[in-house]
């Protein structure tokens, strides 16, 4: 049985700060941000919006009521849930309506968990072919003001509806995986912000890419030219290109500039809204299907899934004929283009804004013209409405 991504797109805050102001500001050269980072733009949320109005925006963007009725399974991969009991899954069911009788729940493994929700959406719908999945991502990256990592701070969502003959992508089921206890990136539940090496984390997720690189090729019965492209989780662009180039001298010359000719049209959205954590593995893909004029049908894409603490996994999956149908490349191209441009002035006062909860209550209101947003907490509890 064929399984995989019948569906997939994305949300982004519509506003962002321009890298280049905020590297002027900080008194730091533009190239080090856009060259040495790899990043142009970062997006930024208001109070109203969080992991469950941003994972309802996107999953709301490819549903129907048909898909509604056939979801059995909801799986939520995020490191900025809401509440340390209350899964954002549940919040999320009610706002798109979706049918009582779904399993509905979140995973936190860093920026893995959405790999390990479409891991376990695969076997689901093996088990339960006239039924689908929907996996969905959805992160606030925050480090804080004029840090190391505020660079490659950002915020978003990714949701995939996940069935038997899908329409985009094809999971070929030949996972290689590893996991080790690494102190490279953590954020304890006291903090609002997550604490990182990050010279080391980059030298783990390298080592992490090319110990499974190599296992995966000894684990399954092809060779580097059976794959067209590959694609990374990237917080940020030069990442995924460090990897790459860890290979470098394992794939032949004219392999490899395939390959990286291939890695950039994978990095254009993610180089303009930034950090999803776990959905930027995710919104590569996206970006490499709409804006890559190599990409065929029967292509087969080797993924790289990486989590910090850590958990890594690469898979490959086949694009399927008819997948550009799908996709929605003008449009993610007009919202780009349309969103609110933030001084940096303005952007540091829309960082520094926090939920004053007084007694258990706060009224927050739409700050936006989205579908979701988070109305107000009452008496300790989030009140999330849908227009």
């Amino acid at each position: 049985m064929n399984i995989g991504i019948d569906k997939i797109d994305y949300y982004s805050p519509n506003q962002y700060v321009d890298l280049v102001d905020l590297a002027q500001r900080r008194n730091i050269e533009p190239d080090k941000f856009t060259i040495g980072i790899g990043q142009e733009k970062m997006a930024l949320p208001l109070l109203s919006q969080d992991a469950v109005t941003m994972a309802a925006m996107a999953a709301d963007k490819i549903l129907n009521d048909i898909d509604k009725k056939d979801i059995e399974l909801l799986i939520i991969g995020t490191e900025s849930g809401v509440d340390e009991s209350k899964a954002s899954a549940l919040y999320v069911r009610d706002l798109l309506g979706l049918p009582s009788s779904v399993r509905a729940f979140e995973i936190k493994e860093a920026c893995y968990g959405t790999t390990a929700g479409l891991q376990m959406a695969y076997n689901f719908v093996a088990q339960n072919p006239e039924k689908s999945a929907l996996i969905i991502s959805s992160d606030i990256a925050r480090y804080g003001l004029d840090t190391p990592g505020e660079v490659t701070q950002g915020a978003g969502s990714v949701a995939m509806l996940i069935k038997k003959n899908p329409s985009i992508l094809k999971l070929e089921n030949d996972s290689v995986f590893m996991s080790e206890n690494v102190g490279d990136f953590w954020r304890p539940t006291y903090s609002q912000y997550a604490f990182a090496r990050g010279k080391y984390s980059n030298e783990v997720y390298i080592r992490f890419f090319t110990e499974l690189y190599k296992q995966y090729f000894e684990k399954n019965n092809n060779g580097i030219e059976d794959i067209s492209a590959l694609l990374f989780h990237i917080p940020y662009t030069k990442m995924g290109k460090k990897a790459l180039q860890a290979v470098e001298e394992l794939i032949p010359a004219d392999k490899y500039a395939d390959f990286m000719k291939r890695y950039e049209s994978s990095t254009i959205l993610s180089k303009n809204i930034g950090n999803l954590y776990t959905g930027s593995l995710y919104i590569s893909l996206i970006s490499y299907l709409e804006n890559s004029d190599q990409v065929e049908a029967d292509d087969k894409v080797m993924l790289f899934s990486y989590g910090s603490g850590s958990m890594g996994e690469i898979f490959t999956g086949k694009v399927q004929p008819g997948f550009k149908e799908k996709l929605q490349k003008k449009k993610h191209l007009d919202t780009l283009n349309n969103r609110r441009q933030l001084t940096v002035d303005e952007y540091e006062t829309e960082f520094k804004k926090e939920l004053e909860i007084k007694d258990g209550n706060y009224f927050v209101g739409n700050q936006t013209d989205d579908k979701f947003f988070l109305e107000q907490i009452k008496e300790n509890e989030r009140i999330y409405k849908s227009i």
